[in-house]
């Protein structure tokens, strides 16, 4: 795979987990397409049935709902991650929640369908996905457990040693709802650190 194929940064990502023989690259290959979607634009809408599996191959997305009216950022997806709407794509029904691009983002879609087609005739491909179910679960699971049990605080600290390209990209309005806090109460937390 030369490093100029629109596709290489996905196959480094799935090397990571698990990878694959050419056969299965070239399969993905040809159920993939790249897609640009400009700054604020959603990827996907809510009331949308998710049947693409996305990777962020250059820019910044997450994953919003709406509860009692206010924005509720559920996941962010950096460079080199997937974005995907689970709940949507594993039951085939429509979404409340949407995809939208932070930043001008250029992804790597990959038809669920034509994916999940492939499985049976290129088990890698099923075994790397089953992978990526499970890092997928862990990670919400860590994510629902951080809120149950840390103060906002200490999540915002965490952020920062993981993820400090979160401060300098994001709007603080969409880091205080991932927290699940106000903005008022992140100006605070960020006016102690200072």
């Amino acid at each position: 795979m030369s490093s100029d194929s629109p596709f290489h940064h996905l196959f480094e990502f799935f090397n990571q987990i698990h990878p694959l023989n050419s056969d299965s690259k070239k399969a993905i290959e040809s159920i993939s397409s790249i897609v640009t979607i400009a700054k604020n634009q959603d990827l996907q809408p809510i009331g949308a049935t998710c049947k693409t599996i996305y990777f962020v191959k250059k820019g910044l997305a997450r994953i919003y709902y709406y509860k009692d009216g206010i924005d509720v950022t559920e996941y962010f997806a950096f460079e080199n991650d997937l974005i995907i709407r689970a709940e949507s794509l594993f039951t085939g029904k429509p979404s409340q929640k949407a995809i939208q691009a932070v930043e001008q983002t250029e992804f790597v879609g990959i038809s669920s369908d034509l994916l999940f087609g492939l499985f049976d005739t290129l088990p890698d491909l099923e075994r790397l996905f089953r992978k990526i179910t499970e890092l997928a679960y862990v990670n919400t699971l860590n994510r629902i457990e951080s809120i149950q049990f840390h103060p906002a605080e200490e999540r915002y600290h965490r952020l920062l040693e993981e993820n400090p390209e979160f401060i300098q990209r994001i709007p603080l309005k969409h880091i205080a709802s991932y927290l699940g806090i106000t903005q008022v109460s992140l100006s605070r937390i960020r006016g102690q650190k200072n």
